[in-house]
């Protein structure tokens, strides 16, 4: 039977279960692709604000 396992999200190699990535090299990326992540949500949410502040200003000082 094989032992209970799960895979690297970045390169698929089996790794166990309380693992979450397989090497220090896949460790870099998976931070890199956190760090992406957090700058997208980030730059998403000033945009977001940008458009409320324009539209209010369109909508009550006209």
């Amino acid at each position: 039977m094989i032992e209970q396992h799960k895979h690297c999200p970045i390169c698929g190699s089996p790794i166990p279960l309380d693992e979450r990535v397989c090497s220090e090299d896949c460790e870099k990326v998976w931070n890199q692709r956190l760090e992406k992540g957090k700058k997208s949500r980030i730059t998403l949410f000033i945009v977001l604000i940008i458009f409320i502040i324009v539209w209010a200003y369109m909508t009550f000082l006209n």
